[in-house]
């Protein structure tokens, strides 16, 4: 069966300005440029997860909104005025579980993955990716995390239409809602309430930056200045939609750590609590590779990291 798919959309920049750590980020050109991505700035992944929400909200309906799952291994860069397009595999008749993926005009791969409903993520991309996970070796920005390790504490969380969401994301869902490639009257301040909820939802995309929000406060020691970016994204609904105007509480785990070639990554569980009766309402899972040659001296510490290990076998 043929997949279901969009046209093209023309994707839009909205972290140029984006600072962490007290340096602009991978999504600023010249700072794309001087590591190595010579097209500039890419497009943050989740961007491309609002491409999907009509296809699946076909398939699955207002289910998809509650219990959906969009699971993402992210494959090649797209940078402003690019097009992309989304394709969703046709599930057979009570299937919860498809592939889906995202290309460029030219074909070029941009993201491949899964969209569940029902909890059915024991297969999904990056669950699949972190049952595959091999240990890293020793690890030089990362060394002092460990799998298992939680964040400080809960941290409160809302969005609201006009508040800034701060240095990680320069913007406000206003702001997005006027950029987004899939509008949704359901988004907005002056139809969400004709959602079948009865107001707002955050669109999915920004249930990332909802995340990113007050990701500092989870207090996880890793070392710095380094560029990251985003090379795997996992975002489901328990018991959703998530929604404007809502007060949540976060708890991050770190799930796995793992190392490439070019990186390292943690890969952190964000979940959603409501507020008031802390029953879980949506979680994330996120791999945050970091670049290792944007860290200074990291091939000197990781050669003396190595040898001092091998001296205390």
């Amino acid at each position: 069966m043929a997949d279901a798919f969009e046209a093209p959309k023309t994707i839009r920049q909205m972290l140029a300005e984006q600072e962490y750590g007290g340096h602009m980020s991978i999504h600023d050109d010249t700072t794309a440029e001087r590591m190595g991505f010579q097209a500039g700035g890419p497009i943050e992944g989740p961007t491309h997860f609002s491409q999907f929400v009509p296809l699946l909200h076909d398939l699955w309906g207002q289910e998809w909104f509650e219990t959906g799952c969009l699971s993402a291994h992210y494959r090649n860069m797209v940078v402003e005025g690019e097009q992309v397009r989304a394709l969703v595999e046709q599930p057979a008749d009570g299937q919860t579980q498809v592939h889906i993926r995202a290309e460029k005009a030219d074909g070029t791969e941009v993201l491949i993955g899964t969209a569940s409903i029902r909890g059915d993520v024991e297969s999904s991309e990056i669950a699949t990716r972190i049952g595959r996970l091999r240990p890293p070796g020793p690890l030089v920005i990362l060394r002092d995390l460990e799998v298992g390790m939680k964040g400080k504490g809960l941290e409160e969380v809302r969005m609201d239409f006009d508040q800034h969401m701060g240095k990680l994301y320069p913007f406000s869902l206003n702001q997005k809602l006027d950029r987004i490639t899939e509008p949704s009257p359901w988004y907005t301040e002056a139809e969400g309430a004709s959602s079948p909820w009865g107001r707002a939802i955050i669109p999915l995309e920004m249930v990332s930056v909802l995340a990113g929000y007050s990701n500092r406060k989870a207090g996880f020691p890793t070392r710095g200045p380094a560029l990251g970016l985003f090379a795997g994204q996992q975002i489901r609904m328990i018991d959703g939609p998530l929604f404007v105007g809502q007060d949540y509480l976060l708890e991050r785990e770190i799930v796995a750590l793992s190392e490439s070639r070019r990186t390292e990554s943690n890969w952190v569980r964000t979940t959603f609590l409501d507020a008031g009766t802390k029953e879980p309402k949506a979680e994330m899972i996120l791999n945050n590779a970091t670049l290792k040659h944007s860290f200074e001296g990291y091939e000197k510490e990781r050669t003396a990291y190595e040898e001092e290990r091998a001296a205390t076998v």
